[in-house]
């Protein structure tokens, strides 16, 4: 058998035994319409393993297994197998700073200087609050997610400090890595106790979280998760594959704040029982703890549209309905609690590029019958009807629909930025086709804006168009010349 073969032939069998095992090895009923839907969502994704957590009224109603944990070895996912959480771990560091704030030792809106003498002159300004909500303007020590490991890890520090700022404290939202390396020193001083010690003690000790630990790939972890991921570079650009690869992820330890943790579905749903319930925080911090950073300018900012504000450690879903804490990590687990609701759902899957954030809504919508996705929660009232329409006529009439709407009532409108809300809603879903519709409505609607080319070309992207990607990169580069990600794209491609 030839290598590409054998490689497809065991991409294949993996697929088939996830498929096979894609219901909860323990369940003593038939699969409800939570592990039906899950199904049919790993199926569409090709996620390997995945774990879930339900959580009402501070008890775990729901916990499953599906699928497996290592294909090259046919593993179940059991409920002790250990995910690695990523960026969730950022959760845990924020609630640890709150408890030094409890303590009196940490000012939220004080200068990290005040607490770390010694840093660059630049950076002194940044408060500790801007330090955990991404808008300090550091220098990024893994700007362009380079990898920092423990070997070269004081060699990047020294780097990153002769840097300059990205922007002014407060200015901006910038995804920042660095930042949480100050707050692990920062925790480690005032502690007067390494920061993972800390974390473990005042944590997950109170918790009662035995599977719950920090490490990376080097470290051996009983049951744990192997990782996986479709994207990996091809020429120096990013794209997806249809062959399934290993993913092997390292953490420098001054950097374990930023990432690092692994842990179990249940053990992250008992997290946040003890933390709503007043064991790891006092009830009254949980408001400071969740309330989004503001730029200078007062207005929160986040990751996207949907993740559209960022809290002490953790992404906020800021929206009149079912507001939602969200932490999210690796493209591959998520939490959304939704404090209002009293309903938590913890995801945690072993495929880079998952993206269960884009579907967690969707199964709270199985709990909230008003949330179901696939109707269009979330989106505005006008776009939500026509999405609505659109699933039953097909997406490909977006445009033709559009016309008709505007010809029986000259002040119907769709805004430009609601457009493409739209569009990247399809996109956490996985309906990329459906999104590209949804894009090029907006190209027609908005002709000499930038973006809609940009958000058109970067789907023509994901799904493989290349020629058709670089044709929409170069209306964008044309309409803005300071369009620094279609330069990107055309540089690697062209």
């Amino acid at each position: 058998m030839k290598n590409k073969n054998r490689i497809l032939f065991s991409h294949l069998l993996g697929m088939l035994l996830c498929l096979a095992s894609c219901f909860p090895a323990n369940a003593a009923t038939a699969p409800d319409s939570v592990d039906l839907f899950l199904a049919a969502k790993m199926r569409q994704l090709r996620i390997p393993g995945l774990q879930l957590a339900v959580v009402r009224q501070g008890k775990i109603i729901k916990s499953a297994q599906y699928g497996l944990a290592n294909i090259q070895d046919s593993i179940p996912v059991t409920s002790r197998t250990r995910f690695p959480i990523n960026s969730i771990t950022k959760a845990f560091v924020g609630v640890a700073v709150m408890q030094l704030v409890e303590a009196g030792k940490v000012d939220l809106a004080a200068p990290i200087s005040r607490y770390l003498p010694g840093l660059p002159a630049a950076w002194q300004p940044a408060t500790v609050r801007q330090l955990l909500t991404h808008t300090s303007g550091l220098p990024d020590i893994m700007a362009n997610d380079a990898m920092v490991t423990e070997d070269d890890e004081q060699a990047a520090w020294t780097k990153v400090q002769a840097q300059p700022m990205d922007f002014q404290p407060g200015e901006k939202f910038a995804y920042n890595q660095t930042s949480y390396l100050l707050l692990g020193q920062l925790l480690t001083k005032l502690s007067g106790q390494p920061f993972t010690q800390f974390i473990q003690e005042r944590q997950l000790n109170v918790v009662g979280m035995p599977q719950t630990t920090t490490g990376d790939a080097h470290d051996v972890l009983p049951h744990a998760a192997r990782g996986y991921t479709f994207f990996h570079s091809v020429n120096g650009v990013m794209g997806r594959s249809k062959e399934l690869r290993n993913v092997f992820e390292v953490f420098a330890p001054s950097l374990r704040t930023a990432a690092g943790m692994s842990s179990t579905a249940e053990e992250v749903a008992r997290w946040t029982v003890a933390l709503q319930q007043g064991k790891l925080l006092q009830p009254a911090s949980l408001t400071t703890l969740w309330t989004p950073g503001l730029l200078n300018n007062g207005q929160p900012r986040g990751f996207s549209r949907f993740l559209n504000g960022y809290a002490l450690g953790s992404p906020v879903v800021l929206r009149p309905e079912h507001p939602a804490i969200a932490p999210v990590g690796g493209g591959r687990s998520a939490v959304f609690m939704y404090p209002e609701d009293d309903l938590t759902i913890v995801v945690l899957t072993n495929l880079q590029g998952a993206n269960p954030d884009g579907f967690v809504d969707e199964l709270a919508g199985y709990y909230l019958p008003d949330m179901k996705a696939v109707a269009g929660f979330g989106l505005p009232p006008t776009i939500r009807a026509l999405h609505t329409e659109l699933r039953q006529r097909g997406f490909a009439q977006a445009a033709t629909l559009v016309k008709q709407k505007q010809k029986q009532n000259p002040t119907y409108q769709l805004p430009e930025d609601d457009v493409n809300g739209w569009g990247y809603f399809l996109l956490r879903q996985q309906l990329a086709k459906e999104a590209l519709e949804v894009f090029k409505l907006n190209v027609s609607l908005y002709p000499q804006s930038t973006n809609t080319y940009d958000s058109l070309a970067e789907t023509y992207a994901e799904l493989g168009q290349k020629d058709l990607a670089a044709k929409n990169y170069k209306r964008a580069l044309a309409l803005n010349p300071k369009n620094t990600a279609a330069a990107a794209y055309l540089k690697k491609t062209l």
